[in-house]
């Protein structure tokens, strides 16, 4: 059996999403042959209660000079971050020239705002050229992964840090254990360490099964963040609901002791206890009502194919990557999937090889049908596209269940 990144317990295994590729790895035509696939299998720790991969590619064939996401490319993405920021400047800064620490600090994004109020900032971004988007920003930014090593580095070159913070990011890093003690290394004894990433309670509720792959080798819950982080000397002292990504969790950690807990954690611990999130058998009916939303979505999409609609995709997620290659929908059932990104159009999905198409062909093509695949930015999405929907156009969801709007 697999031992658990965080405690080394062995992982109880309780299902798997067959072969999947590397969900963000968009290709050339002609450059399927030498495709990687890895068998995406997931399992909890009965210890920590830690939801994680079995087995995720090195970090190396996901983030690179290529990688694929700019977080600037989401306007309601830019509020949020720039929410986050506040947050962090107004609640923990108190102290004479802080200094602040993002792991994973993509195009600068969140960090700009510490840019803008002077405040000593730095950056850890291992995709050289969304991290060279920010150094073009005059971010400081230093294209490294993040632990104990980096961490010693930054504390001797510039000091101990404020606040060390994330978004999206942590759950991307199989070394947890690292990183806990690269937070441990770099921060100051009152600083605080704040990261959100999607919320396990939202994922199961909604079977949202699509926020599982290869760069999501974790999907926290407030249990298995205090239990993960609390051998490293590090205390789980508020957890914050979030509205991104279809539901996240703000977690904010200090040194033990040495801040006060809020009540939030007691109670959302007891919620995620009242709802089975440490047993196997809340995992065991989440694998079942996957099967469910993936048997739906195939029927509806052979039933749509049959009568003669046009359907295609929208936006070319990593999210979508899971959801097709496990339900094996091609370019059969969906003739393309429709992106904004540049680097994106012109090539193939991951997988199932469906060609992604400009914006422009959506517009000009009028659909029957678009598969939401950004369900997360449904808000943004259906601001933007209300003559899609007057000209007759309907969406295909599949979170929370499968069907039409």
């Amino acid at each position: 059996m697999v031992a658990c990144r965080a405690c080394g317990t062995p992982v109880e295994k309780f299902m798997s999403f067959g072969r999947q590729p590397i969900a963000n790895r968009f290709l050339e035509p002609g450059g399927t042959q030498s495709e990687y696939f890895f068998e995406m299998e997931v399992g909890t720790c009965p210890k920590c209660t830690l939801f994680q991969l079995i087995e995720q590619p090195d970090p190396g064939m996901m983030f690179h000079d290529t990688y694929a996401f700019f977080s600037q490319t989401s306007k309601g993405m830019q509020a949020h971050f720039e929410g986050f920021a506040t947050y962090v400047k107004d609640t923990f800064l108190k102290g004479d020239d802080p200094f602040v620490v993002e792991i994973g600090s993509n195009d600068g994004i969140m960090l700009r705002h510490f840019l803008a109020a002077g405040i000593r900032h730095l950056g850890v971004e291992p995709s050289s050229n969304v991290a060279d988007a920010a150094r073009q920003a005059g971010i400081d930014t230093i294209s490294v992964f993040f632990g104990v090593d980096t961490a010693a580095a930054i504390a001797e070159e510039r000091g101990l840090a404020d606040a060390i913070f994330a978004a999206n990011v942590i759950c991307h890093i199989p070394d947890i254990a690292g990183v806990a003690r690269g937070v441990a290394r770099l921060l100051k004894p009152t600083g605080v360490f704040v990261f959100e990433d999607p919320y396990l309670g939202d994922v199961l509720e909604k079977t949202s099964y699509d926020q599982i792959y290869d760069e999501h080798v974790f999907l926290f819950s407030a249990l298995s963040v205090r239990n993960a982080f609390a051998p490293h000397g590090l205390e789980l002292i508020d957890c914050i609901p979030q509205p991104t990504h279809g539901g996240s969790m703000r977690y904010v950690l200090g040194r033990q002791g040495q801040h006060p807990v809020s009540e939030r954690v007691s109670e959302r611990v007891a919620w995620e206890e009242a709802r089975g999130l440490g047993r196997a058998e809340t995992f065991q009916e989440f694998a079942r009502a996957c099967e469910r939303s993936r048997d739906a979505l195939v029927s509806l999409l052979k039933e749509l194919k049959e009568s003669g609609k046009t359907v295609v995709g929208y936006a070319a997620t990593s999210k979508s990557t899971t959801v097709l290659n496990y339900c094996g929908i091609g370019p059969d059932l969906i003739s393309y999937i429709s992106d904004t990104t540049p680097i994106k159009q012109g090539r193939l999905s991951p997988g199932m090889h469906i060609p992604v198409r400009p914006y422009a062909d959506f517009l000009a093509d009028k659909p029957d049908y678009a598969v939401l695949f950004a369900w997360n930015h449904r808000n943004e999405i259906m601001a933007k596209e209300e003559g899609y929907m007057q000209r007759g156009g309907k969406w295909i969801r599949f979170v929370p269940d499968v069907g039409i709007e």
